[in-house]
């Protein structure tokens, strides 16, 4: 007898379409065959399926059984195979009686006393089951309520292979997960920290103000103590507030890699990640036989802090190059290409040397100039390029410490950033996903002319520092965001002089 059911492969962040079929001779030697590309998860999948069957009181087939993954030509590694598999072996020996199975997918690992183990991907799976036209998804308990964000797919959550038998066959009293979207909703954007906690540092909360408003990548250089990691760690707070649909494309993200937060069905606030130094490139951006995403695409729709930035493996800073760019990272294999989402604000942070105390007032330096040169080399000049600003964080003083109240906070910080944003949403026009810090060469010609006193003082600041090309546009594409932070249309020599002040590398290099 042959019994079909339909299930689903996860291929990166994809979820792709896998249709089970399952079909028994019983007049033949008893043995189980899977065929369809299955990697050794799935291979294994035979021995966890018997057991789980004849422990919860089901008969094995007494033939040979033919297990097709179709499509033949797609890899299947997970352990999601599980679930479907076995309800074919039941539906096709006859066991359980199902005439619906054309309205339904499912998708679950079993344990050996027949219970349901979550699996990766159930967002995924459940977003392309409604492109798909199915109507009815059977999950793992513990995926039950991060499945149920999409609204038009009616998801089972199961305990157990009994349970998804009793839905299969309409006599379980399991009933559909109700959707958690509202309830996630109204927890968006809460976040447990703010600028006020930070004392001092004005200069820098209007640089990463200027930084937020534009999407512009920023670095922050300073001695260690400044304060960097705190400011880097507020960052989205005054972000503009992530929206149901970011929100739901980044949990696609954590839930194919399986990082979705224990009880939570989608992000309620802009990921913040902060990779070690000692990251791979393939940690960075992704990798592996089957690509999987890296700290890159976890970013996505939020902030990517990079401490101690000339640590880091130069390989792994040059592979930042193209994602910085397109907000995406394609990653290629001998069978296939995997693109995934990583739009995302990078902020890094470095010492002024290997010891960080360069330029401080309260402490020695004690690096050759040789040793700072060969610490400051650690980063390439097109990497710089691609960072807008460039601040200074210096030693918060005493008096900062201890003056009472709070400083500027981030309420009043993205109040600003929200009004600069609209400003570009218009210039833009609505559903172009542009900001000024990404700007085309011939968006910036448009849009960032300058009067003569802007060009003069640019002229001297590209002389003087030796800019690149690369860098003159970031230095009009700041300007632009100052100027729309001050409401004005026109960018004056005041704007200018300002994003050239957010060049602080630049300035540091030259002396060197």
């Amino acid at each position: 007898m042959l019994a079909q059911l339909r299930t689903f492969a996860l291929v990166g962040i994809d979820a792709v379409p896998v249709d089970v079929e399952v079909d028994t001779a019983p007049a033949q030697m008893p043995k189980m065959i899977l065929v369809g590309l299955p990697e050794m998860a799935v291979r294994e999948s035979v021995h966890r399926i018997e057991r789980a069957m004849v422990n919860l009181g089901y008969r094995l087939p007494t033939g040979r059984t033919v297990v097709n993954l179709a499509p033949a030509d797609l890899r299947k590694d997970a352990g999601a195979f599980d679930l479907p598999i076995a309800i074919g072996i039941l539906v096709a020996t006859g066991q359980v009686v199902a005439d619906k199975l054309d309205n339904f997918a499912s998708i679950g690992e079993l344990a050996l006393d027949g219970n349901v183990r979550p699996v990766l991907g159930a967002l995924s799976v459940a977003m392309e089951a409604r492109t798909r036209g199915i109507t009815r998804l059977i999950v793992p308990a513990a995926n039950s309520r991060e499945a149920a964000v999409v609204r038009e797919v009616e998801v089972f959550g199961v305990a157990s292979l009994a349970d998804a038998v009793g839905i299969v066959v309409g006599a379980s009293g399991v009933e559909p997960v109700s959707p958690t979207v509202d309830e996630m909703e109204s927890k968006l954007n809460r976040y447990d920290i703010d600028f006020s906690d930070v004392k001092g540092q004005e200069f820098a909360k209007r640089a990463l103000t200027v930084a937020a408003a534009g999407g512009h990548n920023v670095i922050m250089l300073g001695s260690p103590g400044s304060g960097k990691t705190m400011l880097a760690r507020r960052l989205p707070t005054i972000l503009p507030p992530l929206t149901p649909d970011e929100s739901l494309e980044t949990t696609r993200i954590y839930s194919a890699v399986g990082r979705l937060p224990p009880g939570e069905s989608l992000l309620s606030t802009r990921p913040f990640r902060s990779p070690h130094h000692t990251i791979s490139d393939a940690g960075m951006v992704g990798g592996g036989s089957i690509p999987q995403p890296g700290e890159i695409s976890l970013a996505h729709h939020g902030v990517l802090f990079l401490d101690e930035l000339p640590e880091f493996n130069r390989r792994s800073l040059e592979s930042l190059r193209q994602p910085l760019e397109e907000g995406r990272v394609t990653i290629s294999r001998a069978t296939h290409s995997a693109t995934f989402p990583a739009d995302f604000m990078m902020c890094a942070a470095m010492n002024p040397c290997p010891c960080g105390y360069l330029g401080d007032p309260k402490h020695q330096c004690k690096c050759a100039p040789i040793q700072v040169e060969k610490y400051m080399g650690r980063i390439s000049g097109p990497l710089l390029d691609r960072i807008d600003l460039h601040i200074e964080v210096p030693p918060v003083p005493f008096a900062d410490l201890s003056k009472p109240g709070d400083g500027t906070g981030s309420v009043q910080m993205r109040a600003d950033v929200d009004r600069a944003r609209e400003i570009q949403l218009k210039r833009f026009g609505k559903g172009a996903g542009k900001l000024n810090g990404r700007m085309t060469s011939r968006q910036i010609r448009t849009y960032c002319q300058l009067d003569a006193a802007g060009q003069d003082t640019l002229k001297e600041a590209m002389e003087a520092l030796g800019l690149s090309a690369r860098a003159h546009d970031r230095i009009l594409r700041v300007a632009r965001t100052v100027a729309d932070l001050a409401g004005s249309e026109a960018i004056t020599q005041d704007h200018v002089a300002e994003a050239i002040g957010y060049r602080a590398l630049d300035r540091k290099l030259w002396v060197q």
